[in-house]
């Protein structure tokens, strides 16, 4: 991707205030430009502050500390993730001076240390959007990590008076969500897009702030999948109990209202073929991403989910072994929990865009409550073939 050329505006903007350090206290600044809050805490991660005419600019470590990996693994694992974020801003790394690089990122916490600790040994200011809480590309897919949002803190942090260039650089992922042209309209700032990945910048940097082909290219592999997963199967399995209270009581329940032993334990099997499609949808899904057919995420979570339905029917006796309403309602309920799990990964691949996730859920969520409902009608028949009934 080519770099936006504008004009140079240095002559149209103030002059460079003086920099020095001091010690770590509060800056006493507004709330606007205040990054640790206005009588809250420090947080650990900012080590001193560096004092200008304008403002106080905050100091991190660009080493992630024992607290950042264990947060980190928590975000990964639990809605910890929900509120793991900085407080937007401007923050230096290291000791920058006017000249050097400014570097744009995500209030979400993981994003800003993926970038912080990638400045270890440079000098740079980071200047951290108010994106909700939300990572750089998902931000840009819904627009908080976007050219107002951008601007806005370019004339919040006071930048304009800290630095004597006139250049910002984006992450790439950013791109959707920035429009170069207009920030340069609004805030006479050159918007340069960096690598994909922040752990590629110093090599960004070395190569006169030019990317190549790789440090272009956008990976969603093995690991990048796999790192997902965990916070997927808690979410949908923390709901999970629910789901089993209510089928081990539709498989239980009799017309005398006893709860036969032999009931329960075909419950068992219905809830175990749920387990199983949730680990298809959740985990088997994306790790084996590419070599499932079909594009669409909620196609590719069907097809797991159906083959390894069937391979459990087969395994555990074949179809004579148990009801056919029984087995006509697993067979749609169970793939179709498989495609939902499946279809959450859509917005976190390269798969698909912002248009085509909207258009895939359009689609897909009608079949889900269809699929459900015929499935809840097939196993009110079993029960009633069960009693005798039919």
């Amino acid at each position: 991707m080519e770099f936006q050329r504008v004009n140079d505006t240095d002559k149209l903007l103030s002059p460079l205030k003086t920099v020095k350090s001091v010690g770590k206290t509060s800056c006493g600044c507004t709330d606007s430009l205040n990054n640790t809050g206005t009588g809250a805490a420090t947080p650990p991660y900012i080590v001193r502050h560096i004092a200008t005419e304008v403002t106080s600019v905050p100091v991190v470590s660009t080493v992630l500390s024992s607290r950042d990996l264990w947060e980190t693994f928590k975000s990964r694992v639990s809605s910890f993730r929900m509120n793991y974020t900085v407080k937007p801003g401007l923050y230096a790394a290291g000791s920058p001076d006017e000249k050097s690089d400014v570097f744009v990122t995500a209030n979400y916490k993981m994003s800003f240390d993926a970038l912080r600790s990638s400045l270890n040994g440079i000098n740079a200011w980071i200047l951290v959007l108010d994106t909700k809480g939300i990572n750089v590309w998902c931000a840009a897919g819904k627009g908080t990590f976007g050219t107002d949002e951008l601007v806005k803190r370019i004339m919040l942090s006071k930048i304009t008076d800290i630095i004597s260039h006139r250049k910002i650089i984006v992450p790439q992922l950013g791109a959707p969500g920035v429009n170069p042209n207009e920030v340069t309209k609004r805030s006479g700032f050159k918007v340069m897009y960096g690598p994909v990945r922040a752990a590629d910048l110093k090599k960004y940097i070395s190569n006169g702030y030019t990317c190549d082909e790789e440090m272009r290219r956008v990976r969603f592999d093995i690991i990048d999948r796999l790192i997902l997963t965990p916070i997927e199967l808690r979410q949908i399995l923390v709901k999970f109990p629910l789901f089993a209270l209510v089928i081990l009581l539709i498989f239980g329940l009799t017309p005398e209202g006893i709860i036969f032993k032999e009931s329960i334990m075909k419950g068992y099997l219905f809830l175990a073929a749920g387990l199983i499609s949730v680990f298809t949808g959740a985990f088997f899904t994306p790790v084996f991403l590419p070599f499932i057919p079909f594009r669409s995420f909620a196609l590719k979570g069907w097809i797991a989910g159906m083959v390894f339905f069937v391979s459990v029917i087969y395994l555990t006796g074949g179809l004579d072994s148990y009801n056919i309403f029984m087995i006509i309602s697993a067979l749609i309920l169970f793939p179709v929990f498989s495609s939902y799990m499946a279809l959450q990964f859509t917005g976190a691949s390269t798969y698909t865009n912002l248009s085509g996730v909207k258009k895939e859920i359009k689609i897909a969520f009608p079949v889900y409550i269809t699929g459900a409902l015929i499935s809840f009608i097939f196993l009110i028949l079993y029960k009633v073939s069960d009693w005798g009934f039919l």
